[in-house]
């Protein structure tokens, strides 16, 4: 799978049309988008996430950044296999309060997993990986036969 240049839309995209009918309906019957702890609903907001991801290439590597604020290190699982790069990673609920103490639950919690499909040209044995500030930055080189070359004209 090839890796595909973005191209923001700002005007309207299918998925912002979604959103704002979704927030439209819940204004108007008077609902939250997430469950409310005086509503009756049991169970926290826990299940299957995903992050958002930035990706992007320079002329010597792709880099893939994924917002994962309220982890560790050790939560994450980031793998290649059969050129294509997995991230996976679980966030644990807090347990410093009290399930029936919350008035309102919108941040998600439980396991994810992301899958992006890798060009040839990675070196996968040069990909690394660092966290700072909520942020899971993956670094994946090109190798050095994929990089351009400027090749100089000779006029005789």
């Amino acid at each position: 799978m090839a890796i595909t240049r973005w191209k923001p839309r700002y005007e309207w995209t299918p998925f912002r049309a979604l959103r704002d009918i979704e927030g439209e309906m819940d204004r108007l019957l008077g609902l939250t988008r997430w469950p409310l702890a005086e509503r009756g609903t049991t169970g926290l907001l826990e299940g299957a996430w995903s992050p958002s991801v930035d990706v992007y290439q320079t002329e010597d590597k792709i880099v893939v950044k994924a917002d994962v604020p309220g982890l560790e290190k050790k939560d994450f699982d980031i793998a290649v296999v059969n050129n294509h790069l997995t991230i996976k990673g679980e966030r644990k609920h807090e347990n410093e309060v009290k399930e029936e103490d919350y008035h309102r639950v919108e941040r998600v919690y439980g396991t994810f997993e992301r899958s992006f499909g890798l060009p040839a040209t990675v070196d996968t044995e040069k990909i690394e990986a660092k966290y700072k500030d909520g942020v899971l930055e993956v670094t994946l080189p090109k190798r050095e036969e994929a990089k351009p070359k400027q090749i100089a004209v000779k006029v005789k």
